[in-house]
């Protein structure tokens, strides 16, 4: 998780005439493996500032972790590959690049399951770090439920549709729930899907605390409501899909 993607960072670029002459001389791989440290010294020193400018001007300091496409204006978004240059490079599996209580509340939605269970844990400890006390984390993933009720007898109209778009649009061989729950434990990079009692049980050995289910895109903290991106499924299917959960870091004892 150190890829840095071309065009995030302004930096020189090779022309296409001086790019077939390495190539030709053999030489094309060479020179981008000398160029890959700068790019991620070029990457590290943006996001370096990007960091110091957001916190001494932000008020209350808000981290967005694997943002994706998914820009929430006002806080700092980051993700493993960022697409813009107000985004922060950031892996998810490695200590933050923060100082301990450095925001007020921190956010990811669809993301912590594309990480294995231990670094998930990892990444709850460090959220927990960076966070203030009576900070709080809002944490939206695949619902293992969601996944096993699909395979139930009885299926409302909502799983239906799911089962029918899942089939089209990712090529399912079949519209059978069997089908769709195998593809979508392996789909997209996913690595572990969490049920409630399993991700509640990792916020709180990391040290959370008031930890509290809640619906899509409500919370009883205004910051916190409307952040899960609906848009990019069709109406209702995020909603039925995700499990959100929510939780504090207590005062210092």
């Amino acid at each position: 998780m150190n890829k840095v993607r071309h065009g995030t960072v302004e930096q020189p670029k090779l022309t296409t005439s001086l790019r077939n002459i390495l190539h030709k001389a053999g030489l094309l791989n060479s020179v981008r493996r000398l160029a890959r440290p700068v790019r991620q010294l070029a990457r590290r020193n943006h996001d370096s500032r990007l960091i110091k400018s957001y916190l001494a001007n932000t008020n209350p300091p808000m981290l967005h972790i694997g943002c994706g496409t998914h820009f929430l204006p006002g806080w700092l978004n980051t993700d493993y590959e960022p697409t813009s240059r107000d985004m922060i490079q950031l892996d998810a599996t490695r200590q933050f690049g923060f100082k301990d209580n450095s925001f007020d509340f921190v956010f990811s939605e669809h993301m912590i399951e594309h990480i294995s269970f231990s670094a998930g844990s990892f990444m709850l400890r460090e959220c927990y770090r960076v966070l203030r006390p009576e900070g709080r984390i809002r944490i939206s993933t695949p619902d293992l439920a969601f996944v096993l009720n699909l395979y139930a007898s009885e299926k409302s109209d909502l799983q239906k549709r799911y089962i029918q778009w899942f089939t089209t649009r990712f090529g399912v061989p079949e519209a059978n729930a069997a089908f769709v729950i195998n593809q979508f434990v392996r789909f997209w990079g996913h690595q572990f899907i969490y049920d409630e009692k399993t991700l509640s049980g990792a916020l709180s050995q990391a040290g959370f605390v008031k930890i509290v289910k809640c619906n899509l895109q409500e919370s009883e903290s205004e910051v916190l409501c409307n952040l899960e991106n609906e848009t990019r499924m069709p109406e209702g299917f995020l909603r039925l899909e995700t499990l959100t959960i929510e939780a504090m870091k207590p005062l210092a004892s």
